[in-house]
């Protein structure tokens, strides 16, 4: 039975089993033990550079945390009474080397700046794998907006009936959001990626260390250089969480809107079956479950964001108990959206639209009222006050032609509009949605032309953000790479 090597010196005495638990962090520290063995590889080769220690005695503890790296973990070193899987490597290090070698690995540095850089190295991984996930699922986005440029469906404001637009518009409306989501992660990933190791308990160490070594090792980009801030700060984690939250807000509102055009009420989308359940006692029900617990998802990881700013908001300067508390509210919120990403790209991609639905509630509604409103000034002269009155009150009245257009007029204005010179004939052809879409050929607009633009550029976007973060995750394997090729060139030698 390996011994807590930290506590046995300054503190006496056997805990019970519920202060062991109730001080663990074992649960959490699965997330990050493999992390914590890249950061004392590293520390170990750091140690040896600078002279610290000497290379027979780093080989020698080398040979051990290699074996833990290939081999895994012993499921020990994950014992309540470690307090931390920091301390549980430490001390089975120890017993398997004996403390002349084992007990050398601590040299300069501290648990506080161990667990900050293991959460750093877990912290950027995840947000990786969410960019690059988010990175597919818009060029999904693109694709279907490039099958549907000439889809014509209602757009809605309060859910009503607004004006007629395209699905390839309501794409790329969503890839645009998800576009900026992958701005905020590789924006918290820069901030993430710096390495807080050699900070020690807060006041750095009087060791000779060399901090940039270890940090290039890891593959950080450079340092979290105040070596109190280092320690003490969670910002990267709240970043990730503020972050995260605003895309899930988004993917909910994505979700809101496949329940809804999924229903029997709308029928504008049938989801794969794969992403629907049944009733357990309603036989003819197929449920957008998928979609629907995707909603909820946002709450969940707006309240792991809350809670961390909660912890953090109170603690004076420099590390505190109260930090371990925040990390597993930080992986409960990160870790499940790359797979919530990929759930909702294959929703996406399997789903099924119905062009002549959408097309048919595109001309309800009155959804080119605008349009008519609008020629009403372009070619009469009105000011669109009036004329937005006048067709308003068409409408109210409940028929739009010419006679129902001079009615309004007349109780509105001294002249009627086919004084004007308005003709039905004008009329039945601005009310065409097409041609409504088709006038909208402004940047950003819905029609076909102003979208092939569009797609144009988001997928130049695209292209260089995937550029971006494949660059990124080469070069943090290369760095990992180089940094075990090192540590099994100290043992052989």
């Amino acid at each position: 039975m390996h011994t807590d090597v930290v506590r046995q010196g300054r503190l006496d005495g056997v805990r019970d089993a519920d202060i062991e638990e109730f001080l663990s962090s074992m649960k959490a520290d699965r997330e990050i033990a493999h992390a914590d063995l890249l950061v004392d590889i590293a520390h170990l080769l750091m140690l040896v550079r600078c002279e610290i220690l000497s290379a027979d005695q780093a080989g020698s503890l080398m040979k051990y945390l290699l074996a833990l790296f290939e081999d895994g973990i012993s499921e020990e070193a994950f014992d309540n009474r470690f307090e931390d899987i920091h301390a549980g490597i430490e001390s089975f290090l120890i017993k398997e080397a004996g403390i002349e070698i084992g007990g050398r690995l601590h040299v300069g540095r501290s648990r506080n700046d161990e667990v900050a850089t293991c959460l750093r190295i877990r912290t950027r991984e995840i947000l990786l794998d969410q960019i690059d996930s988010l990175i597919q699922f818009r060029e999904i986005l693109v694709q279907q907006a490039l099958k549907n440029v000439h889809t014509i469906m209602p757009g809605f404001t309060h859910l009503q009936h607004a004006q007629p637009t395209t699905l390839a518009h309501h794409f790329l409306a969503y890839e645009e959001m998800f576009s900026r989501d992958c701005e905020r992660l590789s924006g918290a990933f820069a901030r993430t990626n710096l390495s807080p190791l050699g900070s020690a308990a807060f006041a750095s160490t009087g060791y000779p260390i060399d901090r940039e070594y270890t940090a290039r090792m890891l593959g950080f980009d450079g340092l979290s250089y105040n070596t109190m801030d280092a320690v003490a700060s969670r910002d990267f984690a709240t970043e990730s969480l503020a972050a995260d939250t605003i895309l899930m807000t988004h993917i909910s509102r994505f979700c809101e809107e496949l329940v809804i055009w999924s229903s029997a009420f709308v029928k504008f989308v049938d989801l794969d079956d794969r992403y629907c359940s049944t009733s357990s006692i309603m036989p003819q029900k197929k449920n957008p479950d998928v979609a629907e617990i995707m909603r909820s998802r946002a709450g969940t990881i707006l309240g792991t964001f809350v809670s961390a700013v909660t912890i953090l908001k109170g603690l004076p300067l420099s590390y505190n108990r109260d930090l371990q508390d925040l990390t597993p509210h930080l992986l409960r919120g990160i870790t499940d959206i790359s797979r919530d990403i990929r759930l909702l790209s294959g929703m996406i991609q399997s789903a099924v639209f119905h062009q002549d639905r959408m097309w048919q509630e595109a001309e309800r509604g009155f959804s080119t009222a605008t349009d008519l409103a609008d020629h009403l000034v372009r070619k009469y002269g009105l000011p669109f006050r009036t004329a937005h009155n006048i067709i308003g009150r068409t409408i109210r009245n409940g028929t739009v032609n010419l006679a129902g257009i001079d009615e309004a007029s007349r109780e509105l204005t001294t002249k009627t509009i086919s004084e004007l010179g308005l003709t039905d004939q004008e009329i039945s052809l601005i009310l065409n949605v097409s041609e409504s879409v088709n006038a909208r050929n402004r940047p950003g607009g819905p029609a076909p032309s102003a979208i092939l633009v569009a797609i144009t550029k988001r997928k130049e976007q695209i292209q260089k953000d995937n550029l971006m973060i494949q660059e990124q995750k080469n070069r943090i394997k290369d760095a990992i790479l180089e940094l075990l090729d090192s540590a099994k060139r100290l043992v052989n030698e």
